[in-house]
């Protein structure tokens, strides 16, 4: 059945001849490692650059760039096919459809040259460093301090929970210019770290409970010294320019989760029809069809939704509480499935040799990162 549960409003043909390339590419490159790399716990940078040669790595980019000067829904393909065909957190959608976002809208001249050609090519992987131990993802109470000497900031204090921590070149650091302003969020920048600077110290690769194969690091800084001019944009307004980006990170959790939840319940169709009890495939006893009926028809909703949510996101009208809503549906939906899913697989869903129990073990952090979606009802409650 693939991602062709009902026709596709957000694309035109463009985006899917595209959408053959990156199918291709996964099915040839990404998907065939992904037990090896999920046991390595991470994704080798050697293959950042052959995604960058098909154009798969922040297509948005302008061509002054390097990039192809694309709109959002070549970033939404590679993230739908990702999920669906290739089943391995690479980390392209975090390069992608966020850090490359920050340097296009508030990066100078200067680091839109030096960096983004590099971004695109996958000569360069990138990280955005948040989370903090101790303060979660509570930008104002964060407690790494970037202080000013001279022409440098001297930076200090840790993150964890990084993507792609233990191979990033380049990190978008959150940090405290300004210790005393109040409110505290005005305090807050983004200052660009370069992975080979004295004081910078990568910390251990995390073990999580799933998406193995993602590197998600701690991240140490004991005064790192960089020039003042690798802040991002103006000093102060990192919060601002956190929150601005936000809807754009959700709605692509969001795409995520939809192509995945798509991908266990087709997988648990070719199940069901194969696996037999009783004398006959589970998928005739009335219960295996009901749920799966129930399966099928909100899949088809959350398509329509999510295609009504990528229109307006490319026509730049899609709205904080509407990206929440979107990461908080299809999110939420992506758990059912996958639950309902691994439940029709019987004891063969609890063995990790099946793709379901991958699937269902990757699926838990949606609803965690990018905001927890207990905060996105808030956002959402908040408007009403």
């Amino acid at each position: 059945m693939s991602l062709d549960l009902i026709p596709r409003t957000a694309y035109n043909e463009d985006h899917e001849a595209f959408r053959q390339t990156v199918r291709r590419f996964l099915q040839d490159e990404i998907a065939p490692n992904a037990e090896k790399w999920g046991e390595a716990g991470i994704v080798p940078k050697a293959i950042w650059p052959k995604a960058g040669e098909l154009g798969m790595l922040c297509p948005t980019v302008p061509e002054d760039y390097g990039g192809l000067g694309l709109d959002f829904g070549y970033n939404a393909i590679v993230d739908e096919e990702s999920s669906y065909y290739g089943r391995v957190a690479t980390g392209f959608s975090l390069q992608s459809d966020i850090v490359a976002n920050y340097l296009v809208s508030y990066g100078s001249e200067e680091q839109k040259q030096k960096w983004l050609p590099k971004m695109v090519s996958g000569e360069v992987v990138t990280a955005i460093a948040m989370t903090e131990p101790g303060t979660g993802s509570d930008l104002q109470g964060m407690r790494t301090t970037a202080k000013k000497d001279g022409n440098h900031y001297v930076i200090n204090g840790s993150k964890t929970y990084i993507t792609n921590g233990q191979n990033a070149d380049l990190i978008l650091v959150c940090c405290k210019t300004d210790t005393d302003v109040q409110p505290a969020w005005k305090g807050v920048s983004i200052v660009l770290v370069e992975a080979d600077r004295e004081g910078f110290k990568r910390g251990r690769n995390l073990d999580k409970i799933g998406q193995d194969e993602a590197d998600t690091s701690e991240l140490f800084f004991e005064d790192v010294r960089v020039p003042i001019t690798n802040c991002l944009g103006e000093e102060g307004k990192g919060f601002i320019y956190l929150m601005s980006e936000l809807p754009q990170e959700r709605l692509s959790i969001a795409v995520g989760a939809q192509a995945s939840a798509q991908k266990a319940f087709d997988d648990t169709v070719e199940f069901t029809r194969d696996r037999k009890a009783f004398g006959k495939p589970i998928l005739d006893f009335q219960n295996t069809r009901f749920t799966l009926a129930d399966i099928k028809a909100k899949l088809q909703v959350g398509w329509a939704h999510l295609d009504w949510a990528l229109a307006r996101h490319l026509k730049k009208e899609l709205t904080p509480e509407e990206g929440a809503a979107a990461k908080l549906w299809h999110t939420e939906l992506q758990w059912e499935v996958m639950d309902k899913c691994l439940q029709l697989h019987g004891g063969a869903g609890y063995m990790n040799e099946y793709a379901i129990a991958r699937a269902w073990r990757g699926a838990r952090v949606t609803r965690i990162f990018g905001g927890t979606n207990e905060i996105m009802k808030e956002l959402i409650g908040r408007k009403l």
